[in-house]
């Protein structure tokens, strides 16, 4: 009898890699698909990085590693948080995973435990929401519409937690927003998490360097909270290293040891390789990294400057990361007489399969009156890809 778990008949698919199939389908039958709908940087992993890791198969690092990552590399997070974010840790507050995704899995899989609510803001990035179901979890969602830039506010945030609030996700830079939280912003979310000493945070601070606002703002540099803050990282944005899969955590030791504990029954340590290219993106060259976001803030430009001249679509401008998340609920209702869009998700579908531009709605993220796009791609499949999606949407009616 062919039964699945419960476990995972409560987990819904991956709405962005369900997309990418979907487009990766049409383009294996001679469709040109452009797709702005996989979250990755598209530039190859840099070069002193890769010899990186070229120099340790030849030096024979290809050996189980220790489960909560290399010594070494452990060392490098370490000065790069201090170098970078003025954050003093200790290696044994750090814990290296396979990619930030799991790092993040991890934390919530330490702390959560059955009835225990989880506070995500909306959006989100797709995977939370299941994560805190795996560990069964209550996912307690805080709506932050694009009239606020999708970010929480402080009184959002105190009528959220209940006792059994057990947790907090915040994503800033945001994934699929875009949006940054200011020091500021993150100060006053602190005062009110100050006065609920049993919630944890996690901060997921993938897309740092992916910024275009100045400094980087971390929820850990408040040291009256530090104590209750997980914060996850790693190399796959900042160094396009997607493919590479080491993320980690710097947190309290206890939650470190329980995620060691966790990880050591259920994938061991990272790919040994992996972590000598990692150790070579945090102690090398950082120049690669600045090149990048200036490609970036170009390609945000020119997208929200022609995703503003199609009608019918709001467009909020992102401060980090590299998605543009519009309001396209105006089109709700209308149809070309074949496609009638009523959800965000239809209006995606539509987008593929009439303009063959891969996209994913924002049901997927908690926000059903918009639709997500990456800007991770060439300046010329932008100019394209909006010029198709303009002449889809003109056919609506």
């Amino acid at each position: 009898m062919e039964q699945l778990s419960e476990r995972l008949n409560r987990l819904a698919p991956s709405a962005t890699l369900a997309m990418s199939q979907k487009s990766g389908e049409l383009k294996a039958q001679g469709i040109d698909v452009i797709n702005l709908s996989v979250g990755e940087p598209d530039f190859p992993t840099p070069d002193h990085i890769k010899q990186a890791a070229v120099q340790a198969i030849a030096d024979n690092w290809t050996l189980y590693s220790p489960v909560p990552g290399y010594p070494s590399l452990k060392e490098a997070i370490v000065g790069k948080l201090r170098r970078e974010n003025g954050l003093d840790y200790k290696p044994s507050q750090i814990l290296v995973s396979n990619g930030a995704k799991q790092s993040v899995c991890n934390a919530l899989m330490a702390i959560i435990d059955k009835g225990d609510e989880v506070i995500i803001p909306a959006p989100y990035w797709v995977s939370y929401p299941q994560m805190v179901l795996l560990a069964e979890g209550t996912p307690v969602y805080i709506e932050a519409p694009i009239s606020q830039d999708f970010k929480i506010t402080p009184e959002q945030l105190e009528a959220a937690i209940t006792p059994q609030t057990r947790a907090i996700i915040l994503c800033s830079p945001s994934n699929p927003t875009g949006s940054v939280y200011s020091h500021d912003e993150l100060a006053a979310l602190k005062d009110v998490l100050m006065r609920h000493e049993r919630v944890i945070v996690l901060a997921d601070e993938i897309y740092e360097h992916i910024n275009y606002v100045g400094e980087h703002a971390s929820i850990a540099s408040f040291d009256e909270l530090r104590d209750r803050v997980v914060l996850i990282n790693g190399v796959s944005k900042a160094y396009a290293m997607t493919g590479w899969r080491i993320g980690f955590i710097a947190a309290p030791e206890w939650i470190v040891r329980g995620c060691n504990k966790l990880q050591g029954q259920y994938t061991s340590g990272p790919c040994s390789v992996s972590q000598k290219a990692a150790e070579a993106a945090w102690n090398g060259p950082q120049e690669c990294v600045e090149e990048m976001r200036q490609a970036f803030l170009r390609r945000k430009n020119l997208i929200v400057d022609l995703a503003r001249q199609i009608p019918g679509l709001e467009v909020r401008e992102p401060h980090g990361a590299f998605y543009l998340f519009p309001r396209c609920s105006d089109y709700f209702g209308k149809t070309d007489g074949v496609h009638t869009i009523n959800t965000s998700t239809d209006f995606a579908m539509y987008l593929l399969e009439v303009a063959h531009v891969a996209t994913v709605g924002g049901d997927a993220f908690g926000s059903p009156d918009c639709f997500r796009m990456s800007y991770a791609t060439s300046d010329e499949n932008i100019v394209e890809a909006m010029r198709r999606i303009a002449e889809a949407l003109a056919r609506l009616h």
